[in-house]
């Protein structure tokens, strides 16, 4: 589902080049759980922008369902990304002046898909995640396993094939850092191709797949038990 062929990114800083990825090869099958994993500036966050599209590699190719999306116009990045990625962060990046319900109605909105549609999409979502009284509570009136689980819904909502999650636990309590956690597994048991980067060795060691990343560079990639 994903090969990316000698992706590096290289950023200037003054009169030196930086790189935060340098040839990197990879290839993800559909419906695969990875962690990503490594020291603070291995160049893990570089390579999920590059693989949700939002950021371009300096150079290589990344390939998409067979779409090399590093030739595409932002425009159709755009349109690729919202159809097929869905982004969890580790501080929610939710709206603050909007409810659950809208916060995850945006992507449906913003797809121009009708009101009278959208309702009964949100509503069994937030169901599902246990958010059916919370559904008119505004961020800051949830905790913070709450609100993880609002933009889990927000960013499932579009039925992405990609979920790229980005330290999803970092911000979280123990119990509702496992809560989380199921729910992703979940997803993922669905079909849901699911990325997660984290520099929590026990979330790392729950994946069927760990790819570790030191410097830019893929230093081991193997499929774990269980």
């Amino acid at each position: 589902m994903i090969a990316l062929q000698r992706i590096s990114r290289s950023f200037q800083v003054g009169d030196e080049t930086v790189y935060a990825l340098r040839d990197v090869d990879l290839k993800i099958a559909r419906g695969e759980y990875i962690a990503v994993m490594g020291p603070s500036g291995s160049g893990k966050s570089t390579l999920l922008n590059i693989l949700g599209l939002l950021d371009r590699p300096t150079a290589g190719h990344y390939l998409l369902d067979g779409t090399e999306t590093t030739a595409l116009s932002d425009a159709r990045q755009a349109q690729v990304r919202h159809r097929k990625i869905g982004f969890v962060f580790q501080f929610f990046h939710l709206i603050p002046r909007l409810t659950a319900f809208e916060n995850v109605e945006l992507p449906l909105t913003l797809a121009g898909v009708e009101a009278g549609e959208r309702r009964p999409q949100v509503e069994r979502v937030l169901e599902e995640l246990g958010l059916a009284d919370r559904a008119h509570h505004r961020p800051d009136q949830l905790s913070g396993g709450q609100r993880q689980r609002v933009a889990i819904a927000r960013a499932t909502i579009m039925q992405p094939e990609v979920l790229l999650a980005d330290e999803p636990t970092g911000n979280l309590d123990s119990a509702s850092g496992m809560d989380v956690v199921g729910i992703l597994e979940a997803l993922n048991r669905r079909g849901i191709t699911l990325i997660v980067v984290t520099h929590d060795a026990d979330l790392g060691a729950r994946a069927r797949r760990m790819v570790r990343f030191v410097d830019g560079r893929i230093v081991s990639d193997e499929t774990q038990p269980g």
